[in-house]
């Protein structure tokens, strides 16, 4: 057990968390008018209350820290997809995002370690890696985890030792290095969409994320540095700093909650329709658009998308690739429930299109049962569409329409 200090300071301080953090919640669920959003935030928020018991936890019981603290770290990974996917479901998902920012580039910076790069097209293939690198970190960090619990067992693995001859030293690159790419990528990502971020007041809820998930890592690893340069005792009395300070942090990131999402943004609204208590909890626990989300975005049945922008010009149209864009959660929830309506009648959909120099050019749609428009009437109120993904060829009609039969004349 912890020094009595520590106890009787990190007891209160988690106690105050966990209330602050429930509370935050449930009142969320009670004012569960937007689904899609607010399943993302009660995720985000219950970070608060598995930080803090966690730690507290590895303070009373510190021989078995090392299964608190490797499901904190597990929740750390969670909570970084969430936030990305909260972001990304804010500006209408991939699609709305990828016509928002078509044309456009991120400019090389050296803030963003991208001043040796070229432009990057802010297309769907951008989009597409800023999940998966989100999505990669949320995957790993539970592999990472049995492994080290196999090397503990084994004798191969303790918290904090930096020898080359313990697993230690390795399994903290490998982690820092996937927990780099998770923090790039959501920053990369917030960059991009700034403008389109800004009605939802994004700056002090990454400020609050980035506070608690990437202060807390460097802490640890902080001073852990510390007790092999002897700054501190020995690793044990590191490990139970670093719980004890983030049981503390962790009250005052509650707080920070309260005005990063506050639920009266949410109150009064109709939106998601009604639901009961239970029913909310059960739709924010429900790990399905996780599971939709890692298919569409790794695997290759998933990879294609055309989008279609006519021109008036000598090119007639135009024909845009990315590798992104696909339903996501909820989306693919609405397509999967209304597929035995539509069949596959849509699988071999063919748009034609003509210019002067070409007077018929066939293009199959490689991805038509992306599409978010076979949701019924049921489902409006609880599913985002992207409707601005619809497009038609007007190419093969007259430029000129024929005047309306007056009325008396056949």
């Amino acid at each position: 057990m912890a020094p009595l200090f520590y106890i009787l300071v990190a007891l209160p301080c988690t106690v105050g968390a966990m209330a602050l953090a429930i509370l935050h919640i449930y009142k969320h669920l009670l004012n569960y008018t937007e689904p899609i959003f607010q399943r993302y935030i009660v995720r985000i928020i219950f970070m608060v209350p598995v930080y803090a018991l966690m730690s507290f936890l590895s303070l009373v019981l510190n021989k078995s820290s090392i299964y608190f603290n490797s499901f904190r770290e597990v929740y750390e990974a969670w909570v970084i997809y969430n936030f990305l996917s909260l972001c990304l479901a804010w500006v209408g998902g991939p699609g709305a995002v990828v016509i928002s920012l078509s044309g456009k580039v991120l400019k090389p910076k050296w803030s963003l370690m991208t001043c040796c790069l070229p432009p990057t097209p802010l297309d769907g293939r951008f989009i597409r890696r800023c999940k998966q690198g989100g999505l990669q970190f949320v995957i790993l960090k539970p592999i990472l985890v049995i492994v080290t619990f196999i090397l503990y067992a084994k004798g191969k693995y303790e918290d904090g030792n930096f020898s080359p001859m313990q697993s230690y030293l390795y399994l903290t690159i490998i982690y820092t290095i996937s927990y780099s790419v998770a923090l790039y990528a959501l920053v990369l990502f917030y960059v991009a969409c700034k403008d389109l971020l800004q009605p939802f007041n994004p700056v002090p809820k990454f400020i609050i994320i980035k506070s608690v998930v990437f202060l807390t890592y460097w802490q640890g690893v902080l001073v852990f540095l510390a007790a092999k340069s002897g700054l501190i005792r020995d690793t044990k009395e590191a490990a139970e700093v670093q719980n004890f300070i983030i049981c503390v942090e962790m009250l005052i990131a509650a707080v920070g909650h309260l005005y990063a999402f506050p639920y009266k943004e949410y109150a009064g609204a109709n939106i998601g329709g009604d639901s009961s208590f239970t029913a909310s909890l059960a739709h924010a626990l429900k790990l399905n658009d996780f599971y939709h989300d890692t298919v569409h975005q790794f695997a290759p049945t998933y990879h294609d998308y055309v989008l279609y922008n006519h021109n008036e010009g000598e090119d007639g149209a135009r024909k845009y690739r990315a590798r992104t864009f696909v339903p996501t959660g909820p989306e693919m929830d609405t397509v999967r429930r209304n597929k035995h309506m539509f069949a596959n009648k849509a699988d071999d959909i063919q748009l034609s299109s003509s210019n002067p120099q070409n007077s018929s050019e066939t293009v199959k749609l490689e991805a038509p049962n992306s599409s978010l428009l076979r949701g019924d009437a049921s489902n409006l109120g609880s599913a985002v569409y992207d409707l601005s993904l619809i497009d038609i060829d007007i190419s093969n009609y007259p430029t000129k329409v024929p005047a309306a039969i007056e009325p008396g004349k056949r």
